[in-house]
């Protein structure tokens, strides 16, 4: 009796691990195809008109490292850091604004600076302009080397 127990146990669990490969189908959209392709080709060249996050960049190749930042306004009301955005921009066209928010205020940093001291002689050039400025060491689009000059 234990015996045929036993030996209809095993036959039960042998049933068990004869299981058979699946095989799995991936059903997605065909927009995230598009999608994807479209972030490719704005981290390659983005556009110059200012997006959603406030950040408005120049064309070129986007490579994120450490580098400086310089904050030229913060505040809680989002008119005002807009209208200083605006305001920097006509003064210093060249130079990408960022604005960021952390509850409860906006802050408007401009540059990538791969130095403190190329950020400190900016901020000495924006001193008479914005009153409150600051330096901060944040990730940045790293701006590209021009190596034509070098010999």
């Amino acid at each position: 009796m234990k015996f045929g127990l036993l030996l209809l146990c095993c036959f039960f669990s042998a049933s068990l691990f004869a299981q058979t490969r699946g095989r799995i189908t991936i059903e997605k959209d065909p927009l995230i195809d598009s999608l994807i392709a479209k972030r490719i080709q704005l981290s390659i060249t983005p556009s110059s008109a200012p997006s959603a996050g406030g950040v408005i960049t120049k064309p070129g190749i986007i490579v994120a490292q450490m580098g400086y930042r310089v904050q030229v306004f913060y505040g809680s009301d989002r008119r005002q850091v807009f209208s200083q955005q605006a305001k920097f921009n006509g003064l210093y066209p060249s130079h990408n604004t960022y604005i960021t928010f952390k509850q409860p205020n906006y802050y408007l940093r401009v540059g990538d600076f791969r130095t403190r001291l190329d950020a400190q002689k900016f901020m000495n050039e924006l001193r008479g302009t914005f009153p409150t400025l600051f330096i901060f060491r944040e990730k940045i689009n790293a701006p590209s080397l021009d190596y034509n000059n070098d010999r």
